[in-house]
């Protein structure tokens, strides 16, 4: 038994290369790893770089500062302010109760509930953009662990409400959303720049490694828009829009020789430096992407289709036949009862049955072939978002009564910049101008439409329909001849006309020997008793024209008694619609 205990407890002897190859293993692997070392710190420097960048490495946008837009004369419409804006990694965020207390004070916040957008605000969060510098100072001040400032840019639009829907507006990012603001928002906004920073273990930039790429500045834009005729159209256009309890309305101020866009003003509008009370509806630029019968402000060019064919002249006599023409079942009705009509009268009294009669006497595709010339289909190229073209049926599918009512504006579809536009061809000589937002150096090339002869025969017929006999006497300003026509059409409504629902417009040019300016307006279901064009929408043009012409000392060509308002017992002269 004691000699079996000795040979148990005797020591265990290990063969000698055991021993060994436990030596060479270890060198083997230490080999491994210096080589392992060598390789990556001298040949593949790549992978321990980019782990090093991805630990405390940023690369940080620089925000390039977008272009300013201005009107003709340099006033500011748009400008960029730098904001700052406050964000975080919510996991490294630490602070006491009366830190955080403070910071949600300055946010505007309630602690709760900005406690509970840390709490599900992943790895990075914004806590609140755009704020002005003085406020982002005090939440830094207060020095809590995991919340850092950034630089940027707010859009803020001196002329408010009056050029919103023009200028338009950008986003938080300060790029743009709508208007000018989106349509010329590669010119504008300019690029990014970036720089690359050493971060420590906290997130803080501790070291600028290199600038990546500068930022590239947005380029100023200067619009054809004179603040101060935008400020006067919009004025009118409110009060005439509270007057006559209108859902809405639109005017438009052109050059009538560079075709520039001097005014352009919308209502409802809406506060473009207060985007949380946004509403989509009021943002519509609905004198460009809205479109409305234009009625008979279309007369001028069937008459004037009619006289480039020769087939008529300014004094041909046309049979009104009592206001009442049949074409099969459909008839067409005048406001007034007149047997026989000068072409010039058909213009100055506004009468259905003559236009229908002449545009009649006409080829289809010729009277097409005008309005379609006249810029009608298609849009006005200012290169403005949403603009639309309206609508011009092909002449193949007109039927006679459809071929009749388009004479006077019915069946077809126009927004207020055409319409205003293809008045430059009566106030040009027979050439249509092209029209700008932007300002332009001098005035465009027209485009030859009708002979001179003709484009002066419609002239004299726009400016007797502002006269004590035509349907717009309330267009008159004192001082200058005026010339311009009325329109008055029932709202299109599902597939037929609302009884009660009209547009009324007028569009009008001055002075008449030598015209400057054209004005166009519209009102939009006006409902507070009247709405025909020239009681409606004539005096708003009136007052336009006249405070335009004078502030920009366009000499007068009539007498200041020039005007003849129709007596106190004469009979209105209405358009029937």
């Amino acid at each position: 038994m004691k000699s079996a205990i000795l040979k148990a407890q005797a020591p265990i002897v290990l063969p000698s290369w055991r021993g060994s190859m436990v030596v060479a293993l270890l060198g083997l692997l230490f080999l491994v790893l210096i080589g392992r070392s060598v390789y990556l710190q001298a040949i593949n420097t790549g992978f321990l770089q980019s782990q090093g960048n991805s630990r405390f490495s940023r690369v940080v946008e620089i925000p390039a500062h977008r272009g300013r837009i201005t009107d003709r004369h340099g006033e500011p419409l748009a400008i960029s302010t730098p904001v700052k804006s406050l964000w975080a990694f919510p996991e490294q965020i630490e602070a006491t109760p009366e830190q955080w207390e403070k910071f949600a004070a300055l946010l505007e916040s309630d602690p709760g509930k900005l406690r509970q957008r840390v709490v599900e605000g992943g790895e990075f969060l914004f806590l609140k953009r755009a704020l002005p510098p003085e406020v982002a100072e005090r939440a830094m001040s207060l020095r809590i662990k995991g919340i850092y400032e950034q630089r940027e840019y707010r859009r803020y639009y001196p002329a408010g409400e009056v050029a919103a829907h023009l200028v338009g507006i950008t986003d938080i990012d300060d790029n743009g959303q709508e208007g000018i603001e989106l349509g010329h928002q590669a010119w504008l906004g300019g690029k990014s720049g970036s720089r690359r920073v050493i971060i420590n273990r906290r997130g803080d930039a501790v070291e600028d490694l290199e600038g990546v790429r500068r930022p590239q500045e947005g380029r100023e834009l200067a619009l054809s828009i004179d603040l101060k005729l935008q400020y006067l159209a919009y004025r009118e256009l409110q009060a005439a829009v509270t007057a006559h309890r209108a859902k809405a309305g639109g005017v438009v101020v052109l050059d009538a020789i560079s075709g520039e866009i001097l005014a352009l003003a919308n209502l409802p509008s809406y506060n473009p430096n207060n985007r949380a009370k946004l509403v989509r509806d009021k943002a519509r630029n609905r004198a460009l992407t809205d479109t409305f019968e234009p009625g008979s402000t279309l007369k001028p060019f069937t008459i004037a289709a009619a006289l480039e064919a020769k087939k008529i002249r300014p004094d041909t006599l046309i049979n009104t036949t009592g206001g009442r023409l049949q074409i099969g079942p459909a008839t067409i009705h005048d406001a007034h009862v007149y047997e026989a009509l000068t072409v010039e009268q058909v213009i100055q009294k506004s009468s259905n049955v003559g236009s229908a009669r002449v545009a009649l006497s006409l080829p289809a595709e010729t009277l097409w072939r005008t309005l379609a010339q006249a810029g009608f289909g298609n849009t006005p190229q200012t290169g403005f978002p949403g603009e639309v073209a309206g609508r011009l049926r092909p002449a193949k599918n007109w039927r006679p009564i459809e071929q009749a009512t388009i004479a006077y504006g019915h069946g077809i579809s126009v927004n207020l910049v055409q319409l205003a536009r293809a008045y430059t061809v009566f106030a040009n000589d027979g050439d249509l101008k092209p029209v700008s937002l932007l300002k332009t150096a001098g005035p465009g090339a027209g485009q030859p439409m009708f002979s001179r002869d003709t484009a002066l025969a419609v002239r004299k017929m726009l400016e007797m329909a502002v006269q004590a006999s035509g349907t717009a006497p309330k267009a008159q300003v004192p001082g200058y001849r005026v010339a311009g026509k009325t329109g008055t059409a029932h709202k299109v409504e599902g597939n037929g006309y609302a009884p009660n629902k009209y547009v009324s417009s007028f569009v009008g040019l001055a002075p008449a020997s030598n015209p400057r300016l054209i004005v166009a307006v519209m009102l939009d279901e006006p409902s507070a008793g009247q709405h025909y064009g020239g009681a409606v929408a004539a005096p708003v043009f009136s007052k336009i024209m006249e405070a335009a012409l004078r502030a920009l000392a366009i000499p007068g060509d009539g007498s200041h008694q020039n005007l003849l308002l129709p007596g106190t017992d004469a009979v209105e002269v209405r358009e029937e619609t």
